[in-house]
């Protein structure tokens, strides 16, 4: 069967749908509006393009535009971002990504939530190696020891270091810190308006899992949180960052 080519008038209509989008994701969670000069050069687009496109979003309330001539957001987005939410399932989401790192590294990982003051293990997916590091499913452990409570610490607010090192680099690796035979690497997780979800926790026996392995897999790490990140609907830029620095930071590590 022969594959019918577009007809322009087609080819048309999914060129303007990409430019609408375009229009949406000119906007950052930074922006609480932006002039029509503003979307032009972020997106490109002439002046005449924006305006109207701007006019079938503003229709399907998915674009506002100002008093004063600005555009912000639309109402629609809000119902779009809810109705999102409800069909994730956290466990579809995070599962495969953890699977994914588990199997890259072969080492086991876990997914920490808190719970007042302390963190409870909500997933986990097992290392593949005889000897691992055993924390099961519904465990409570403290929140102010090992990788993964430091981490959901930090991104609730608690002062101090090792907390502000924390909040900076997006990662914590320790060794022996809750369990002096364990090692771990862990990086938050973000829902919506940045909430803390929880923490993204790689860890192992330190027989074989010490400091050098846990730099090398922190970047594949904050790549899966960020991964999560997008998938629950939030920016994820800040842990993609962080990635990169974290693989440099190895790279330099491993010359010397």
């Amino acid at each position: 069967m022969k594959n019918t080519p577009a007809s322009p008038a087609s080819a048309e209509g999914v060129a303007a749908l990409d430019r609408a989008i375009a229009i949406l994701d000119a906007f950052t969670p930074a922006d609480r509006s932006l002039g029509l000069a503003e979307i032009a050069t972020r997106t490109g687009l002439y002046k005449s393009t924006i305006l109207r496109l701007a006019n079938s979003l503003m229709r399907g309330q998915l674009l506002e535009r100002l008093d004063d001539g600005r555009y912000r957001i639309g109402p629609a987005t809000f119902r779009l971002g809810a109705l999102y939410q409800r069909s994730v399932v956290a466990m579809d989401v995070l599962l495969p990504i953890m699977r994914a790192l588990s199997e890259r590294s072969w080492e086991s990982v876990a997914f920490y939530v808190r719970s007042g003051d302390v963190r409870t293990c909500l997933y986990r997916v097992e290392s593949k190696h005889p000897i691992r590091y055993t924390i099961r499913e519904g465990d409570v452990l403290p929140l102010l020891a090992g990788s993964g409570g430091r981490v959901l610490a930090a991104f609730s607010g608690e002062p101090g270091e090792p907390y502000e090192t924390i909040r900076e680099d997006y990662h914590h690796l320790s060794v022996g810190d809750r369990d002096p035979e364990t090692a771990g690497v862990s990086a938050p997780v973000f829902g919506p308006g940045r909430t803390l979800l929880g923490a993204l926790t790689l860890a192992g026996p330190r027989t074989r899992v010490d400091a050098a392995f846990l730099r090398r897999m922190t970047a594949p790490l904050l790549e899966a949180a960020a991964r999560a990140t997008r998938a629950f609907g939030e920016d994820a830029s800040m842990l993609e960052r962080a990635s990169v620095k974290a693989a440099s930071a190895g790279k330099a590590l491993e010359s010397i």
